[in-house]
């Protein structure tokens, strides 16, 4: 299913509500996309400018939730939406869920690197939250690729690292702990970094629930506690 593949409608009205509804949510994905993207360099290079830029940023995103939702029970409201133009609402009004709330992760991040910035910093400058972070952004951005596509191929690598985001996640939590166990003198920032990763962890189960939301679009097929291969089964099988 491409961006053609949206039903078309007698109303051209009918048909440009439905585009300004899908461009609204990647303009408030990619909002929240630079919210991330600061809050997480904000761990490595300390900028005393990362907190307001994220809270300003934090404050469209919740203007852009807010008339997404409206737009949508507006057209629920007065248009009787298909089965097709159902789904793909019901899949804008879950998606901007988890976008605010990636988006409430994201300022954790960014007042948790405040903290972290005030102390000494270990060795690797935080190595282990940079590669994490990389990775989640990297979620994040091809999730927003494949709703802007359609891409239900992109959206099944999106959930295949989401696996990966979890065993880093344990990964690193197992190392702060051992840190804690070893050194009492970094358990305040072991435990700021724990915060990290649990937000990181976070972002990245919001990035896979939308991907599924957006499978569900386009297969009309609810994919949520499904297990990975057989996700993989259905959307890779072929087709008539």
């Amino acid at each position: 299913m491409s961006t053609e593949g949206l039903s078309h409608h007698i109303s051209s009205r009918y048909n440009s509500d439905l585009e300004r509804l899908r461009s609204s949510v990647l303009e408030m994905g990619g909002v929240v996309e630079r919210q991330l993207s600061s809050a997480i360099g904000g761990i490595t290079e300390p900028d005393a400018r990362v907190m307001v830029r994220v809270a300003q940023e934090e404050l469209r995103v919740n203007q852009l939730e807010r008339s997404i939702d409206e737009d949508c029970s507006r057209i629920l409201a007065t248009r009787a939406p298909t089965a097709s133009d159902l789904r793909l609402i019901i899949t804008i009004l879950k998606t901007i869920t988890d976008l605010e709330r990636i988006g409430d992760e994201g300022e954790k991040v960014a007042a948790i690197a405040a903290r972290l910035a005030m102390r000494e910093r270990p060795n690797n400058r935080y190595r282990e939250l940079r590669n994490l972070g990389e990775l989640v952004t990297g979620m994040v951005h091809d999730t927003l690729d494949a709703f802007a596509r359609f891409d239900t191929r992109l959206a099944l690598e999106v959930l295949r690292r989401d696996r990966t985001v979890d065993e880093e996640y344990e990964a690193i939590h197992r190392q702060n702990i051992t840190f804690m166990m070893e050194d009492p003198r970094s358990i305040r920032r072991a435990l700021d970094v724990m915060w990290v990763v649990r937000s990181l962890e976070r972002i990245g189960d919001h990035a896979k629930n939308i991907c599924e939301y957006l499978i569900y679009m386009v297969l009309g097929k609810d994919v949520r506690h499904t297990k990975i291969e057989e996700i993989e089964k259905e959307l890779l099988a072929p087709r008539d």
